[in-house]
């Protein structure tokens, strides 16, 4: 008996790297996965089918149940389509995972609007749409005791700030907000949904200047140690857990502070500039170091 099983599972961005490993480990743990990935390159060119289709190839030579799906999530009508192929394929849907992105890396002074676009539209607009008809499924059918899931990717890249990647940290920044609301429109429905920060070395990370090439399997850096937490999330058994971001790098796993202030200064009426210059300095200069 596999902690999955029963559920079905849509893993975009599944053909390769961190998605690819998501999408064997809910299937050995007993999910039958829609195994998404339209085959672009890094940049977000081209289109490669066999990608998705390897990958579900595998799972079902493992023993495993997985059909393969070359939908663009970033398409709102392709979105609608991957969903629905998860509920003609295997009856149901229990659970999304949205792991797609691309690259376009540039220095916020020297990027292109196309650059900027492009990152938004797949990881930010793909994120809602694939989110968007997973959740109307699900509040039209209006379950009681439901357990479905949502898990998203975010990135240290826009949780901590990556100077070359304005786009990418935006775009990750926005999965949180995205996240956050979803989780409490959703919650009446049975739905939770998190956000997971992965760390491992993949084709991403190997495009980037001084970064670790992608790891094999074993490896400390492997993505599949990214797999086992969005396994625990996936399942029934986590539904004491929404809005949150979660970390998984190597052999550790974090918990994220959601967003709260961390000072505050109030005055009894409207302020006076150079009054609450003042203030300003005397109450929030010491915590950040002034």
């Amino acid at each position: 008996m596999g902690r999955l099983d029963g559920r079905v599972a849509i893993v975009t961005g599944a053909g390769r790297g961190i998605g690819a490993a998501v999408a064997r480990l809910l299937a050995r743990e007993g999910a039958r996965v829609v195994v998404n990935d339209l085959g672009t390159g890094l940049d977000g060119s081209g289109a490669d089918t066999a990608l998705a289709a390897a990958v579900a190839e595998e799972i079902a030579g493992s023993g495993g149940t997985a059909v393969a799906d070359a939908s663009d999530v970033a398409d709102h009508a392709a979105a609608e389509k991957l969903v629905g192929t998860a509920i003609t394929e295997f009856g149901r849907l229990d659970v999304l995972v949205n792991v797609a992105g691309i690259l376009r890396d540039r220095m916020v002074f020297n990027m292109t609007e196309r650059e900027w676009d492009d990152v938004i539209r797949v990881h930010l607009t793909g994120t809602f749409n694939t989110t968007k008809f997973a959740a109307a499924h699900w509040r039209a059918l209006g379950e009681s005791g439901a357990h479905n899931r949502i898990i998203n990717f975010t990135s240290v890249s826009g949780l901590h700030g990556a100077p070359g990647q304005p786009n990418y940290a935006a775009a990750k920044m926005g999965v949180v907000g995205l996240t956050y609301s979803s989780a409490r429109a959703l919650a009446r429905y049975g739905v939770t949904v998190n956000a997971v920060s992965p760390g491992a070395a993949t084709r991403m990370t190997a495009s980037i200047p001084g970064e670790r090439r992608r790891a094999p399997a074993g490896d400390e850096h492997s993505p599949d140690n990214v797999a086992p937490l969005v396994a625990y999330l996936a399942g029934a058994a986590s539904g004491w857990i929404t809005g949150r971001i979660l970390h998984a790098a190597g052999y550790q796993v974090a918990l994220y502070n959601n967003p709260e202030p961390v000072s505050r200064i109030a005055g009894t009426g409207p302020w006076d500039p150079d009054v609450l210059a003042a203030r300003i300095e005397q109450a929030f200069g010491p915590l950040l170091g002034r």
